[in-house]
Formats: structure tokens, C-alpha cells, sequence
């Protein structure tokens, strides 16, 4: 039987919304506070959600003394909660990305590690069925020799989304554009998926990139990130894969996803399994297909951020429970989190210096 925790969401905005549904729907936890720094915010909030508001994180952490806390503040801004539950034994499960550089994420992690506290990170489509399916084939070698990995996000936002009193879109908070905050779930399934296929877990399947970034559609005078990327890859091993990261293209299109190598290939168009092909064929490849080649029924945030099911959070955060009954490590620990971060920050090094740059 699993033990109960008590659980208390930092930023309580459309994430923390979601994160206190997926919350709701697990037994084994209790949602006891929820911060905001805006206290119309945060009292509506604990009223809908039957827990305390508050405006002050730290006091919310001392008065209700969690035992883990979801951290859905700004991306910018993960670090300074993190360190404040890591400094008072309280574990932290915290929203994509786990921060917007490296050296704020080594901070987290060493301080982590050091209060032997656990520290996990949120990219729901890790437990997508699709997104599985194609993973495990990846495990399996069935793929073969993996010749490319390849990503498309090709999403639009529109100008409110970066208008005046927004976070996203600056440097300090956000910490880029379309790569790092709408494409980082693809960006973390290249990394897991290829991983995969090539028998790498310790390390960052990806070696090398080079890129270009630009701002085609929006207020170059607002926006200081990107709102268009591309990315050329090489994996461990010598694949090739190329990224397109976009909220430029109006109205915005479902995200693909494909893998492929001398023995077979597999393609996703958001949650459809649109190819699953293989030179050694099996019963359960046709099963497969039946089963998720039906195409998606919704927009997968292609134009609306919100436009997602929450019910991928629920089994995120129910896995991270999971670890701390056993006391192992969760399947998304702060290190593997790290990795799509090291990504994105090699490929920004890349954009700035029209330089190849090796991840690390």
C-alpha cells in the first residue's frame, strides 16, 4: 500500500490548474496549499480546490509542512522554490523545464542530493501509449541501425500570448521561445527515444548540434526569444535528426515525431501512429496500428497552450509517488530532466555563434 503525502503546488496558475486535477485523481495524496502572488488568485484557487491559499510560498511551506511540492512558477523561476522546500526536506516534483540553464539546474541537483531529497521533472508525453509503443520498439532494436530521429513542432501563438505583463517571451523567465518552452516535450522525447535505440541512458544521446533561430512573426521589439528554430543533430553513434521549433505558423499544426533506421520506421502525428513498419515483421505491429492509428481528436495545444489532457500529468506525478514509496529514484529524475535542457542550451550556443556545438 502506498503511503500518503501531503502535497503542496507553488504557482497556481493554468499548470498548477492542471497539476490539482491530476492531484484529485490520486488516492494516495492530498493537496494542502497552493501559492499565488496575486490573493484574488490564490483564494479562488484553494476554494475550488478545498485547501489553503497563500501569497508567500515559504510560509505555505512552514505552515503546512508537505511532504513533496509541484513547482509551476514562471521557467525562470524554479530554482529559488525548489531550494526553499530542498532546504526544508520537502521533495520536489517540478514543471518543464526544471530550469533555463544548466548551471540553475546543477544548483538544484547538488542541493538535492546533498539534503537527500528527491527532485523530479514533468514531460508528460513520456507516458503517452503512442509515444510507448515507439519507444519500446526503439529498446528492442527494432529499428536496426538507426539512421535519423526527427522532431516537428510547427505551432503558432498569437501576439496577447507575448503582450504586455507576460513572462513568456523574455529572456529572464522564459529563457527562450519555441525550443525551450513549447518544443522541450519533443526535445525530451528525441533525447529518451534514441536513447533507447542506441543503449545510452547515462549520457545525452545527442553529440552535436548546429542551428539557426529567428523571430518571423512577432514584435521583434517584444519578443526576446525566438518564435523559430531549426536544429541538425548528430547522435552517439552517428544518426542524424533536425528539429523544427516554431510558434510562427499560423494557425498552427499537430507536432510529428519519427524514427527510423535500415530495419524499419515508425511515425507520430500527435497522438496518431501514422507509420509502424518493420523488415521483421510481428503479430503485434498490425495490433499497434489498429489500436493508435486513429487520428488525433484534438488540437494538442498546436494553437491553444491549452489544449491538453491532464491525464498524462496524473500518471507523471502518480510515478513520482511511486519512487518515493520505494525510495529509488523516479524514472524522471532531475538528471534525466537536465538532458533536453542540455540540448536546448548547446543549440542556443549554436544559433549565437553560427558554430557546431557538442552538448554537455
Amino acid at each position: 500500500m502506498s503511503n500518503k503525502y501531503r502535497v503542496a503546488i507553488i504557482g497556481v496558475g493554468a499548470i498548477g490548474q492542471l497539476h490539482a486535477k491530476a492531484i484529485a485523481d490520486l488516492d494516495n495524496l492530498e493537496l494542502v496549499g497552493g501559492f499565488h502572488t496575486v490573493p484574488e488568485a490564490a483564494s479562488s484557487f484553494a476554494e475550488a480546490n478545498n485547501c489553503k491559499g497563500y501569497t508567500d510560498y515559504e510560509q505555505m511551506l512552514d505552515e503546512q509542512k508537505p511532504d513533496l511540492a509541484t513547482i509551476c512558477t514562471p521557467s525562470g523561476a524554479h530554482l529559488e522554490p525548489a531550494a526553499a522546500c530542498i532546504g526544508r526536506g520537502i521533495h520536489v516534483l517540478c514543471e518543464k523545464p526544471l530550469e533555463i540553464t544548466l548551471e540553475r539546474i546543477d544548483a538544484m541537483i547538488d542541493a538535492a542530493e546533498k539534503a537527500k531529497v528527491t527532485v523530479g521533472g514533468i514531460f508528460p508525453q513520456r507516458y503517452n501509449p503512442v509515444v510507448n509503443v515507439v519507444r519500446q520498439a526503439a529498446a528492442a532494436g527494432r529499428f536496426g541501425d538507426l539512421a535519423t530521429v526527427n522532431a516537428y513542432v510547427p505551432w503558432w501563438r498569437d501576439d496577447a500570448y507575448y503582450g504586455p505583463g507576460r513572462w513568456q517571451g523574455t529572456l529572464k523567465l522564459d529563457g527562450g521561445g519555441a525550443l525551450m518552452n513549447q518544443s522541450i516535450h519533443s526535445v525530451d522525447l528525441v533525447q529518451w527515444i534514441a536513447g533507447a535505440a542506441l543503449g545510452v541512458t547515462d549520457e545525452n544521446p545527442v553529440e552535436e548540434v548546429f542551428a539557426y533561430t529567428g523571430v518571423r512573426a512577432h514584435d521583434t521589439n517584444r519578443l526576446e526569444v525566438e518564435d523559430t528554430c531549426i536544429v541538425a543533430m548528430r547522435f552517439r553513434g552517428g544518426a542524424l535528426g533536425q528539429m523544427l521549433a516554431t510558434t510562427s505558423l499560423f494557425p498552427g499544426s499537430l507536432k510529428r515525431f519519427m524514427i527510423g533506421g535500415r530495419d524499419g520506421t515508425a511515425e507520430i502525428l500527435e497522438d496518431e501512429l501514422t507509420k509502424f513498419a518493420f523488415r521483421d515483421e510481428k503479430p503485434e505491429d498490425q495490433q499497434a496500428v489498429d489500436k493508435f492509428g486513429k487520428a488525433t481528436a484534438h488540437g494538442g495545444g498546436a494553437a491553444d497552450p491549452m489544449s491538453i489532457d491532464y491525464g498524462l500529468h496524473t500518471a507523471n506525478i502518480g510515478d513520482f509517488v511511486k519512487a518515493l514509496d520505494t525510495g529509488e529514484q523516479p524514472p524522471i529524475s532531475g538528471r534525466e530532466a537536465r538532458k533536453s535542457i542540455a540540448i536546448i542550451q548547446a543549440v542556443y550556443e549554436s544559433a549565437k555563434s553560427g558554430q557546431p556545438v557538442k552538448v554537455r
